[in-house]
């Protein structure tokens, strides 16, 4: 076996009492992919971060080529050949892809740049990954794929040896998702060491020479590729065997979300009808691009409808905002939890009740609201102290269920669920998947996009698979697979 071209030897890492790792090992070794897994919280970013030079360990050391190396910073990590790529991309989008590829580096003569040079070498950049733009056009015009291109293009010009990929899918397209992969594929050839930290169990079975599993700052387990299962990585996340469970049929009750004739910016020619029962769980699938979440967004109102009607419970709505769609029992619970789902600065406690004040003369009813976040925690299973912890230092499952508690004080008649588990760890995504059946079980209608199709079939009563705008078909549970909706998706007839 080759020795490892990098190793984390027994790092532990605090932050004031919080225990990140504890006595964690890795190693690396050139052309290889390790998949890092593990639930939110476990330490994977604390870990990367430590390989990366953003933090260094209280205890433990980092070894190149078996010397040990100390990275004080970012760029003394990436000039020893270790980049991260993050999940949130860090790229400049005012800057030109020529002067995102050597920011920080540029080349100069005197106190001139020599653009042409940085162009040049950029182009050379682009085609080791692929990417074919030019090197003068703006970050900002450029789709999340091909920025995820770029940022590995610039790792890949400063030599980095060492690539470590944070959650690199969460927002591309099913296309370029398949092009990063064959992009892995080929630096792995080239003897690149690839870090891949995911959760999406798929992605690892694709992709994975080794899978290392982290729990609660610790190593939890270590299995080679060939040898993952699904249901063996999440027993090393969560410590225990999976429980696969069977769903019981529901019976449904009235029509309580009714849209006809709604059309939105996105696609201004395309009419959406649709409706959804008591008790009904329905999702849209379809690709990138296609209205999914436009279409949401206009029916709570964020986005202003072109034409068409919303009826919900026995209110009429046209012409809405968010305000008249919550009066009316329907909520939304956005893609992006921490722009638009929750307040990071806030607690868990005042996330909660923000919607659903309540008043005492001029002042806020603190009794109410300390007595339904305690409430809420509870029934939602938030991992956290008290309803005084800051969502901020909650985990990405976590400020999921602070998002999506929030309007269930509202008791809305329909939930509006956009990418309910992105970014969500396997026994979040469990636990999020369990409490919306429950809520279906009380008559609750939950109508939810998903990017991820394995998501759509197990949870799922019917299935609207939107196509430019438009509903191209419906699926019925007994009907839903990836190559049924697919086939919709893409414009074809299912046959």
């Amino acid at each position: 076996m080759t020795p490892p071209i990098l190793e984390v030897v027994r790092a532990s890492k605090s932050f004031g009492s919080v225990k990140a790792l504890q006595d964690v090992s890795l190693q690396l070794r050139a052309g290889e992919v390790v998949c890092l897994i593990g639930e939110n919280g476990a330490g994977k970013s604390t870990l990367m971060k430590l390989l990366a030079g953003v933090h260094r360990p209280d205890q433990g050391e980092l070894r190149i080529a078996g010397r040990a190396v100390e990275f004080a910073d970012p760029r003394a990590a990436l000039d020893a050949g270790v980049a991260l790529i993050h999940q949130e991309l860090s790229l400049c989008e005012n800057l030109t892809v020529a002067g995102a590829v050597y920011l920080g580096r540029e080349l100069r003569t005197g106190p001139f740049l020599r653009q042409r040079a940085m162009e040049d070498g950029a182009r050379s950049a682009l085609r080791r990954v692929g990417l074919e733009v030019g090197p003068t056009r703006l970050v900002s015009s450029l789709s999340p794929g091909q920025r995820q291109l770029l940022e590995i293009a610039r790792a890949l010009e400063r030599d980095a040896r060492v690539l470590i990929f944070d959650e690199p899918t969460s927002s591309l397209a099913d296309a370029e998702t398949q092009r990063l992969f064959a992009l892995v594929r080929e630096l792995k050839a080239s003897g690149v060491a690839i870090v891949w930290i995911t959760h999406r169990m798929n992605e690892a079975l694709e992709l994975a020479d080794r899978v290392v599993a982290l729990r609660d700052g610790k190593n939890a387990g270590e299995i080679e590729g060939s040898f993952a299962t699904h249901d063996r990585m999440v027993a090393m996340m969560v410590g225990r065997e999976v429980e696969h469970r069977q769903r019981a049929a529901r019976a449904f009750g009235d029509v309580v979300l009714s849209v006809a004739g709604v059309r939105t910016k996105a696609w201004p020619q395309a009419e959406v009808h649709l409706s959804l029962r008591a008790g009904e769980i329905v999702g849209i699938a379809g690709l990138l691009g296609s209205g999914r979440s436009e279409l949401l967004r206009a029916l709570f109102g964020v986005d202003p409808m072109l034409a068409g009607e919303v009826r919900c419970g026995d209110m009429l709505l046209h012409a809405h905002g968010p305000l008249d769609a919550a009066r009316a029992g329907l909520v939304l619970v956005p893609e992006d939890r921490k722009l638009q789902g929750v307040v990071l600065g806030m607690n868990v406690r005042e996330n909660l009740s923000l919607p659903n004040l309540r008043a005492r003369g001029v002042w806020i009813d603190s009794a109410w609201e300390h007595q339904v976040a305690k409430d809420s925690i509870e029934q939602l299973g938030i991992a956290t102290p008290d309803g005084e912890q800051v969502v901020s230092a909650l985990s990405g499952g976590n400020q999921q269920k602070v998002a999506i508690g929030k309007w269930l004080l509202a008791k809305p008649h329909a939930l509006l669920l956009d990418e309910p588990t992105r970014g969500v760890d396997v026994a979040a995504r469990a636990e999020i998947y369990a409490r919306i059946e429950a809520l279906a079980e009380q008559g609750m209608a939950t109508l939810f996009v998903s990017s991820e199709l394995p998501e759509v079939i197990a949870l799922a009563d019917r299935c609207l698979v939107m196509h430019e705008g438009r509903i191209a078909g419906e699926l019925q549970r007994s009907e839903m697979t990836e190559e049924a909706i697919l086939r919709l998706a893409t414009g074809s007839s299912v046959a």
